[in-house]
Parts: structure tokens; C-alpha cells; sequence
């Protein structure tokens, strides 16, 4: 399939732009109406992938996905015994949930969210008057991915500031999560049949009607919490029209899924394209997770920061023939040619285990392995270009799995095919209905989402997010939702901070 790098085509656009002022006896094309430039469904995505782009600082180890992650179980990031890494316990306060308004994670992962928010705005303001062909579709793919991130919003601060409009002068109103919630359903609702209906190399990374069910999903699934009222129904149905639609399958690899060339993968449904160069300082997890030593397996120039850890109560969740559990490094390291590493005599072992959470040692902790790394990587010159998995077909079976657990239905779907074969190509036997508890289900969802930005949720969902894990005390129920960032209630007197 061929990426689609919303960075560049935005690029081209502004190009053109700039090179037609320049011939000033021709029409200042800087001034054109816009109704004169947006002609086809072409020029309308260049213009609105500003808003795709957004997404890409997901990954990165200062936004929402570490802020989400490392406040789950699967995520470590303790301080070394060096000191390194500590960094005014910014990283410490995330995993203990005693995060302070002035985080800077937290703080620059609210920025990233409505920064997306506004894009959409922004895009859906200036289109709305223009006519182009395919327009139903377009505005309905921008205003899905709006209600993207809104879901990001609501899942992690519960109340929030609103606004479907752009250019306003006053500071937007605060939302509670019941609000929110009915705007974002309703949304997807209003919008999702004129969604391009299956995946094509054209519509690879944006929104399609597989990804506006799944997040339709995702919001059905968390309702009881959210909102107080269970609406696993509409989470069954939900995952049964995307299943109806016969347009994706279970990879018989499950690393086939984050090769470094993954666009091929039968299984995903939403990423984030990336590109080594075009949009780089974005994704780079093998500089965030592995140790220098580990350049002379993956043939690495650049120098790794050695700082993401796998919790260890979570690595110990995997059977020894699991086969997802690959997705760690761990024991005696090899070179690239298969060759033990020895350094200065020492045998290079990554252990599993951290003995002390205040001063991990040099080689202490399970490293990442998820994603394929491809050769020569160095942060900020050439850095990963394996496309970010958001939504897969996996997640659409479990959370159908989960929904009918909880209506007491789970023998309907036991026995699918698909779903079995999620256990099968680990490894595993396939479930049987006496197999299914809420620690066993929520165990195997760590093990199949490892670090894809899902485990906030399962633990909340699950009950146990203030329950103590390894470097965390037990904590109180309002640590469910995130503070709002002081720099938000500074500059918006509409915000009343979370309870804390």
C-alpha cells in the first residue's frame, strides 16, 4: 500500500503557493479565494492532512502516549542509579499518580490533543461554504477525526473545553464528560455512511468507516465508566460492523503488524504513517528503550537514551511460550551477526527484573522489541518509519469478546475462528468458556496491546488502576483523570481544575 505522508502533501501546496506570488503580473495568489483553489478531493486533503499531522507527536516520550502508559502498569521509566533520567520527578510523578498541573507531559500532551481539535475546526470552518467533489465524505472524515481527539480529551481530563468553531475570541466553555461523550457518539452517528467504507492505498491512515466504528467501540466499551451507564450492546454491535464489512483479518504473524514496512499488515485499521526523515523527532522508541550496547544488534548509529523499561510485573504475565512475549528483549543480547555481546568481559544480559525502582542499574529492565528497527537508526536523522498502530482487528474481536463477557454472553463467540487463532499464532490453546475471568481477560489484553496505548483504559475499566504495582502506591479514584494543565486554567478562567 502506499503511505500517505499528510507532511508533504501539505508541502506541496504551500510550494505552489509560494512560487506563483512571485510573477506579480499574474493574479496574487496568496489572495485566491479559496473557493477558486479547492477543486477536487486531491486538493482538499493537502490542505486538511494539517490535521492528520497533529497525530504524529503521539509517540514521542513527552506527549499522550507515554502520559497514558506510564500511568498503567505496562511502562517504567525509574531513575538510574546515575541519576539519569529523573528529571525533577516528572517521570516518577506519572507512575506514582501524583501528577502537579505544571507537569511538562502533561502539559504538552493536552497541547497535542487540542491542537488537533483546533486543526479540525479550522478545516471544517474554512471548507464548510466551498463546493468540491466528494465533499460529504471529506467533512465527514475531519469531523470523525475531531471526535478523535476529542475521545483522547475525554478519556484522559473528563471535563473539558468545547468548541466546533474557529476564530473565536472568547476562551471556549467547559463540557462535563456527559456532555462530551453524547458529542462525540453522536458524531460518529451523524457522519459515519459517508465514510469511505473499505481500506484502499488512498485512504491508508485516515479515517475510514472501520476506524469510526472502532472508536464508536471504544467509547460503547467505556461507557460505564465514563458516564455511568453500561452500553456493552452497543459495543457488540459496533465490533459486528466491522466484522460484516470482511475487510480485515488476523495476521498469522503477530509481528507482521509492526514491521518496519507494516502499510502491508491485513490486520491494522488506523495508524499514524511515518516517514525516517519527512517526519522525524516523532517516533523513535529505540532510542527511548534500548541501551548503547544493544547498537551492535539492531546496527544502530545514532547512541540510544536507555531510559523505557517494561514494568516487570508485567513481563512475568507471559507464558514461556508466548509467543508475543518476543516483543521484550531480554537475557544474553547478540550482535548482528548472531554473535554474544561481551562488554568489558560481562556477558550483555537486559534482566527482567529491576531490583531497586530509585536506582536502576545499567542493563536492568525488559527492552522494547515491538516494533521492527530497521538499520542505521539516529534520532532526528533517521528515525523509525514503521507506521503507528492506533486500531487493529485484534482489538475489534477482544473488545467483542469483552462486551458479551460482560453481558454474560461470552459462549456466542468462543469458538470463532478468528478470534482463536489471536491465541493460536501466540502460541496458546484458544479459550474455552471456564477460561475467562476478569483477571485472565484483562492479563491477556496486556499481553496482545503491550505499549499500544490501550492498558490506561483495561486497568481503569477493570478496577484495578489504584491498586499498587511495582514502583507505585495504592491511590484514590481521582487519579483516573489527569489535572488540567495550569497553563490551560491560566489562559482560560471557563476551566475548574479536577479534583485532586
Amino acid at each position: 500500500m502506499k503511505k500517505l505522508i499528510f507532511k508533504t502533501t501539505a508541502a506541496i501546496v504551500l510550494v505552489f503557493l509560494t512560487v506563483s506570488c512571485f510573477d506579480l503580473t499574474e493574479t496574487v495568489y496568496s489572495e485566491i479565494p479559496v473557493d477558486n483553489f479547492f477543486k477536487t478531493e486531491k486538493d482538499v486533503i493537502a490542505y486538511a492532512g494539517r490535521a492528520y499531522v497533529k497525530l504524529q507527536p503521539y509517540p514521542e516520550e513527552q506527549r499522550l502516549w507515554t502520559l497514558g502508559e506510564l500511568a498503567a502498569d505496562e511502562l517504567v521509566i525509574p531513575a538510574k542509579y546515575n541519576g539519569e533520567w529523573y528529571e525533577q520527578g516528572r517521570w516518577d510523578d506519572i507512575h506514582k499518580h501524583k501528577v502537579a498541573p505544571n507537569n511538562k507531559i502533561l502539559t504538552k500532551s493536552w497541547d497535542m490533543v487540542f491542537e488537533g481539535i483546533t486543526a479540525c475546526n479550522e478545516i471544517l470552518t474554512v471548507l464548510g461554504p466551498i463546493p468540491f467533489e466528494n465533499k460529504d465524505r471529506v467533512m465527514a472524515e475531519i469531523r470523525i477525526l475531531r471526535a478523535f481527539y476529542y475521545y483522547w480529551a475525554l478519556d484522559y481530563w473528563g471535563n473539558i473545553p468545547f468548541s466546533i468553531t474557529y476564530g473565536d475570541k472568547e476562551p471556549p466553555p467547559q463540557k462535563d464528560r456527559q456532555f462530551v461523550y453524547d458529542f462525540i457518539v453522536q458524531e460518529i452517528q451523524d457522519n459515519i455512511d459517508a465514510l469511505q467504507e473499505l481500506p484502499t492505498p488512498e485512504y491508508y491512515g485516515r479515517v475510514t468507516k472501520s476506524m469510526a466504528y472502532m472508536l464508536l467501540a471504544k467509547m460503547y466499551l467505556n461507557a460505564e465508566e465514563w458516564i455511568g451507564v453500561s452500553q456493552y450492546e452497543e459495543a457488540l454491535a459496533a465490533c459486528d460492523e466491522i466484522i460484516a464489512l470482511d475487510a480485515y483479518e488476523i495476521e498469522d504473524n503477530y509481528f507482521d503488524n509492526f514491521i518496519v514496512h507494516n502499510e502491508g499488515s491485513k490486520e491494522n485499521i488506523f495508524v499514524i504513517p511515518f516517514h525516517p526523515q519527512l517526519t522525524d523527532e516523532h517516533f523513535y522508541w529505540s532510542h527511548l528503550t534500548l541501551n548503547s550496547a544493544s547498537r551492535a544488534t539492531f546496527n544502530m548509529t545514532g547512541i540510544p537514551w536507555d531510559g523505557f523499561v517494561l514494568n516487570p510485573d508485567f513481563f512475568v504475565k507471559y507464558a514461556d511460550n508466548d509467543v508475543r512475549r518476543n516483543a521484550w528483549l531480554f537475557g544474553q543480547q547478540y550482535d548482528i551477526n548472531g554473535n554474544p555481546i561481551i562488554i568489558d568481559g560481562e556477558s550483555f544480559i537486559y534482566t527482567p527484573t529491576i531490583a531497586n525502582y530509585n536506582s536502576r542499574e545499567e542493563w536492568e529492565g525488559a527492552r522494547c522489541n515491538k516494533y521492527e528497527y530497521q538499520e542505521e537508526l539516529s534520532y532526528d536523522v533517521t528515525d523509525m518509519e514503521n507506521d503507528f498502530v492506533l486500531f487493529r482487528y485484534a482489538d475489534v474481536l477482544y473488545t467483542k469478546l469483552e462486551a458479551l463477557y460482560r453481558l454474560g454472553r461470552a459462549g456466542e463467540f468462543i469458538d470463532d475462528p478468528d478470534l482463536q487463532k489471536i491465541r493460536t499464532r501466540a502460541g496458546l490453546t484458544p479459550y474455552t468458556l471456564g477460561d475467562l475471568t476478569d483477571d485472565e481477560l484483562l492479563d491477556e489484553f496486556g499481553r496482545e496491546f503491550a505499549w499500544e496505548g490501550r492498558r490506561r483504559q483495561d486497568v481503569i475499566r477493570f478496577g484495578v488502576f489504584g491498586e499498587p504495582w511495582f514502583g507505585k502506591p495504592t491511590t484514590g479514584p481521582n487519579a483516573k483523570l489527569f489535572p488540567i494543565p495550569q497553563g490551560a486554567l491560566n489562559t482560560n478562567p471557563n476551566l475548574v481544575q479536577n479534583p485532586q
